[in-house]
């Protein structure tokens, strides 16, 4: 478990690292260079959850040898699957990331919501349901291996 206390915002005891993967964690659905370490890093003090509709076909074996949860979405409305997920697990203890307007209702349900712009860009509902943008992966990764990033973001 991660745990700070935020001036305004409140205590946050991250147990759930909840992510979309194509646009968010990879480009082309390749893995981003640095992604996989940070990802090895966190899975000792969180769990690891990547839910994707796997664009590219290449999430598994991208993310093959990191311990995490990978579930493919099927079927429509992978924005509501996403939130009930992370409602599941207990939003108040989820760390969520995402670029796409398929991530926006996790993002706004967790305690703390990430919207994520690379390359692909990040919807504008994505980012008014995020507590935080960053420009990269690596970035919101790092707000969870340097806590104190959230404080100063975070505090009123």
């Amino acid at each position: 478990m991660i745990s700070v206390e935020i001036p305004g915002f409140g205590l946050v005891e991250i147990e759930h690292l909840v992510s979309d993967f194509t646009g968010t964690l990879s480009e082309d659905g390749v893995l981003l260079e640095g992604v996989r370490e940070r990802l090895q890093s966190l899975s000792g003090r969180v769990e690891i959850h990547i839910l994707t509709a796997d664009t590219f076909g290449t999430a598994r074996s991208q993310l093959q040898g990191i311990p995490c949860r990978v579930q493919i979405l099927t079927g429509t409305d992978h924005d509501l699957q996403k939130e009930r997920y992370v409602e599941a697990l207990g939003k108040e203890k989820v760390f969520a990331m995402g670029n796409g307007n398929n991530d926006r209702r996790m993002l706004r349900v967790a305690k703390i919501g990430v919207a994520v712009i690379l390359k692909e860009g990040c919807s504008v509902e994505a980012m008014m349901s995020a507590d935080i943008v960053v420009k990269s992966p690596l970035d919101g990764l790092d707000l969870l291996l340097i806590p104190q990033r959230l404080k100063a973001t975070l505090r009123s």
